[in-house]
């Protein structure tokens, strides 16, 4: 329970952060960009602490479910605030930000079991290039969702509110692609070492996470193909993007959640 005031306190700042990023796109309050990194960022300075506590308290090498939701968002808050100070998608932390607090409770307050694997380079390289994929996907999510609100707003001559606020719409498709293209290079990475550097995936309950990845992968892939040879955007672009950040995640926890929660395993 040591980890809960820490945890806590990230809670509320991840909130704070998002009600605030989340008011200034509908135009309710100024933007202030500089203090919802320093909120998130302070979060995450929190956040870090618990994440080692949880994973000193794990059984085995692997962690389970929550303790790698957790460990996901603070890669996920990271890569937020990293790429927020390039391209326009600090935005993408309206919705990250407050999952990251809810893993965080989560983390806390349910149990969590662990499983064991030998840790070697190849295992390191898979679980650093699964994170970041998984980072930058999410945030690509978040950018479809954005995109699409963007884009029906523009069709219905809806041109006050959210559309004021976002960057013009080819920015916004064009930061998309870029954020699909990075997540599936790394996702291209993390599928390979892990075929690689992974032994016994039935022992290890890794068959569905490898199927449902490569799912994912052709997903992208063929969205991306799609933009270069026949010019996709718009919905299109949005729905592709969604299909392949849901299958990915139920890659990354639809297993886990299914061994530990339902079948307690």
């Amino acid at each position: 329970m040591q980890a809960l005031p820490f945890a806590t306190i990230a809670f509320v700042l991840y909130i704070a952060a998002a009600i605030w990023q989340g008011m200034t796109l509908v135009r309710r309050v100024p933007p202030r960009r500089g203090m919802v990194r320093l909120l998130a960022a302070i979060g995450l300075l929190l956040h870090i602490p618990v994440v080692v506590m949880l994973l000193g308290e794990t059984p085995g090498l692997l962690p389970g479910l929550t303790t790698s939701a957790t460990l996901l968002m603070a890669v996920v808050v990271n890569v937020v605030l990293i790429a927020s100070l390039f391209k326009p998608v600090l935005n993408a932390g309206i919705a990250l930000f407050p999952l990251a607090a809810v893993a965080l409770m989560f983390a806390t307050w349910l149990p969590n079991e662990g499983s064991h694997s030998g840790l070697t380079p190849g295992i390191l390289l898979h679980a650093a290039s699964s994170a970041l994929a998984f980072a930058l996907l999410a945030i690509a999510a978040v950018q479809a969702v954005l995109v699409g609100l963007q884009n029906q707003a523009l069709r219905h001559h809806h041109i006050r509110g959210i559309v004021q606020s976002l960057p013009p719409l080819t920015t916004m498709e064009r930061v998309l692609f870029e954020l699909v293209w990075a997540g599936v290079a790394l996702l291209t990475l993390s599928i390979i070492s892990g075929l690689i550097f992974l032994d016994n995936l039935f022992a290890q309950h890794l068959v569905h996470k490898t199927v449902l990845s490569i799912a994912a992968w052709l997903i992208f892939t063929t969205l991306l193909v799609g933009r270069y040879r026949f010019g996709w955007r718009g919905m299109r672009a949005v729905r592709w993007t969604l299909g392949g950040c849901l299958l990915l995640v139920l890659a990354y926890f639809g297993s886990k959640f299914v061994l530990e929660i339902l079948l307690s395993r």
